[in-house]
């Protein structure tokens, strides 16, 4: 599975990812401002719901990238016919289904 001297597939769109990343620490430390602040609670509720919606979104795209690069490279090479990483990825999917 993942060894540190591999090039993982998002790598191809790494920029995009970290902005995406730096712009959800930003609205996280929005809502914890609007937490001192003491605004409304559905402020906050929808501030919340964007972070999850921002968190899913680089989530999925990370799992394209590990199926159509990790996965897809572990069943065409025939490492266990990709089994392992067919796993490691369905467990991925059940930590986001919960």
């Amino acid at each position: 599975m993942g060894e540190n001297n591999e090039t993982y597939k998002y790598h191809d769109h790494k920029d995009k990812l970290l902005k995406r990343l730096r712009r959800m620490e930003g609205q996280v430390r929005g809502v914890h401002r609007m937490v001192e602040e003491d605004r409304y609670c559905v402020e906050i509720l929808y501030q919340l719901a964007a972070i999850k919606a921002a968190t899913n979104k680089i989530g999925l795209e990370l799992i394209e990238d590990h199926t159509r690069g990790c996965v897809a490279r572990a069943v065409k090479e025939k490492e266990d016919n990709g089994d392992s990483h067919i796993h490691e990825l369905m467990e991925v999917f059940r930590a986001f289904s919960k």
